[in-house]
């Protein structure tokens, strides 16, 4: 019979016998929640590893979304650039809140992504041809265009002009940034005359088109370069596919606004695979350049 009154050992199981030291050992270790990543096209479980050594690109060819950082080391030759900081500008300017306000998004944006904005620009060497990029990262806030990212491509198209090379921007939106409404909207004009600056300065202006490119971005500097190069399947276009079936109630042919489908009628000049973009970007700049070709 057991003694109530007398203190009980206090069992640990097995692990308990063991040193502190040893125990720490051989305990059960935390595994990362983000090792795996699923394919989201076949369902697959892919190694993270894998993908990042492979840009992002899975084995049955989706492109998936990257951040700023990741698409500009991609980008430059031996992931080396010297990094452009963006503009500062007013924050709410509206004291907008949607449930949430404006500078509570902001800042959880910020945070997550450890910058300012959607845009980040970079200088340096892109197949071997100097240029300024600017990427429009759609993790944060959807790359919606709002102030900050019409003055951070004003920034860059002239730093391209002030270093007398290209300039080109990698898109990524889902519109236009509906928390600052029309000062959101003015980005539109704002960017357009900017690239008048490079195109007064004779130099190349190249757009790659990522999934997903719509709205006021594709209205105004998505569709103003010398050269539209994109993604494979990348979506691009100013309303979604959907929003377009609702309206004209009708069903929207096979990949319509995908990269392949607007290459093929024209608005898209080439298709091509993340890998190669570096390679393609330098021998188009280089010619560009190497001609000095009036900007068209």
């Amino acid at each position: 019979m057991v003694d109530k009154n007398k203190p009980q050992e206090k069992r640990g199981g097995w692990l308990s016998r063991f040193a502190p030291g040893v125990r720490k050992i051989v305990s059960r270790r935390d595994t990362p929640d983000n090792l795996w990543v699923k394919d989201p096209d076949t369902g697959e479980m892919l190694y993270r590893s894998d993908l990042e050594a492979s840009l992002w690109v899975t084995p049955s060819g989706r492109h998936m979304r990257i951040d700023a950082p990741t698409r500009l080391k991609a980008t430059f030759d031996g992931g080396q650039y010297e990094s452009i900081d963006t503009p500062d500008v007013p924050e709410d300017p509206l004291k907008f809140s949607d449930g949430k306000p404006y500078k509570d998004r902001l800042s959880a944006a910020r945070k997550a992504a450890g910058r300012k904005d959607t845009m980040a620009i970079g200088y340096g060497v892109v197949g071997g041809q100097e240029a300024v990029v600017i990427v429009q990262d759609f993790t944060f806030m959807g790359g919606s265009l709002g102030m900050a990212a019409g003055e951070a491509f004003i920034k860059a198209a002239r730093e391209a002009v002030a270093r007398k090379v290209p300039m080109v921007c990698f898109t990524a939106a889902g519109g236009a940034r509906m928390q600052e409404g029309a000062l959101s909207l003015m980005q539109m004009a704002r960017t357009t005359l900017a690239i008048q600056e490079l195109k007064a300065a004779t130099l190349p202006y190249a757009v790659v088109l990522t999934d997903p490119t719509t709205g006021g971005v594709t209205a105004s500097y998505a569709m103003l370069g010398d050269v539209h190069l994109a993604e494979p399947g990348a979506l691009i276009g100013f309303a979604g596919p959907r929003v377009i079936e609702a309206t004209i109630r009708e069903k929207l042919p096979p990949g319509f606004q995908r990269a392949e489908y607007l290459q093929e009628k024209g608005m898209v000049d080439r298709v091509v695979v993340r890998a190669d973009l570096p390679r393609v970007l330098g021998q188009i700049l280089s010619m560009l350049m190497g001609g000095n070709r009036q900007a068209a």
